[in-house]
């Protein structure tokens, strides 16, 4: 069963944050707190957005998938950033994580968004073969690009 995440969800949400920073090597990094996800999901003005995948026997939360908005010029419309999709290790294979991306498929066509975007590790195999499984394609002539930290303050404050 796929939902859309209630305030209620934010301590499950942030465990299931924690497990997937482990999991790509960088838990150190994860620093985001119960409350900063609280106001980004469920504050006066949202900036994301969360499903979770929920074990329909235990009631569990076993996945989730975090996304928000982003806009095309080229196409002039929306589009949907899926920035964390994770699965519990023990629930893959279930469906949840096609479930997941399903859910936010028929959020894009029935919104008339035209893109469903995602970044995926370059070792993470079982995660590119299951989404090329689904039709996504990588797209190889982009190079993301990321100001953090030191390097971010330092052109804010200085232009350079």
């Amino acid at each position: 069963m796929i939902r859309a995440a209630t305030p209620a969800d934010v301590p499950v949400i942030h465990s299931l944050i924690r497990e997937l920073a482990e999991y790509e090597k960088a838990a150190e990094e994860a620093r985001a707190t119960e409350e900063q996800l609280a106001e980004a999901l469920f504050g006066e003005r949202p900036a994301a957005f969360a499903h979770l995948a929920v074990d329909e026997d235990s009631g569990e939360a076993v996945g989730f998938a975090l996304w928000f908005l982003n806009f095309s010029t080229w196409r002039g419309v929306h589009g949907i950033y899926l920035e964390d999709l994770y699965v519990r290790p023990g629930a893959r294979g279930g469906g949840h994580g096609r479930a997941l991306l399903t859910a936010l498929a028929r959020i894009c066509a029935e919104r008339g968004y035209e893109r469903l975007e995602w970044s995926v590790l370059n070792w993470n195999e079982p995660a590119i073969g299951f989404y090329e499984a689904l039709g996504a394609r990588p797209q190889d002539e982009w190079t993301v690009y990321r100001l953090t930290d030191g390097a971010l303050a330092g052109l804010a404050r200085t232009g350079r």
